[in-house]
């Protein structure tokens, strides 16, 4: 990758494993570790329920917090969600989208995962988005083919001057 262009981004996600509490003790336990890389971005993307605790106990160690999901509706009936809005006020600035989990136990699909990339865009913020192939689709060889249509129906009607801002992780199944 040409630094020039893009910056390297090292990010992990803790699913549903740590509370708020854990998020203080962890940001304690990496400040003794953790080296302050100029040449990258470290973020870490947390539970909707650990951003805020996550903010604060990360804010001096360069490592940006984001989110794990987001819902594409701005505002609404929709119990137990997040909007793009409501996280960006909480200070984030990056949102995993389409995480192979996200897909199989919810349901989520090529269609939502776009509308997700374009609400996060719209807030200002950047998507993470997640892109892989099970083991039988990659013994089919058919990896590169799933890889580029999960890439172009995730990046669908999103602008050209907006694309800088999208990530893609690719994380195989």
């Amino acid at each position: 990758m040409n630094r020039r262009y893009r910056k390297t981004v090292i990010a992990g996600n803790w699913k549903m494993n740590m509370t708020a509490t854990e998020t203080k003790k962890f940001a304690e336990d990496i400040r003794k570790i953790m080296p302050r890389a100029k040449w990258c971005e470290t973020l870490i993307c947390v539970p909707a329920c650990n951003i805020s605790t996550a903010a604060k106990a990360f804010k001096d160690l360069r490592i940006s917090v984001g989110a794990e999901n987001v819902y594409f509706e701005e505002k609404g009936a929709f119990t137990g969600e997040i909007s793009a809005e409501m996280l960006k006020d909480l200070g984030v600035k990056y949102v995993v989208i389409g995480h192979s989990e996200r897909r199989q136990y919810f349901g989520e699909t090529d269609v939502t995962v776009n509308k997700k990339v374009h609400a996060v865009l719209n807030a200002g913020m950047s998507p993470i988005i997640c892109v892989g192939e099970s083991l039988e689709q990659r013994e089919t060889g058919i990896t590169n083919e799933w890889i580029a249509l999960q890439v172009k129906s995730a990046l669908f009607g999103v602008p050209a001057d907006k694309l800088r801002r999208c990530i893609i992780a690719y994380e195989p199944i």
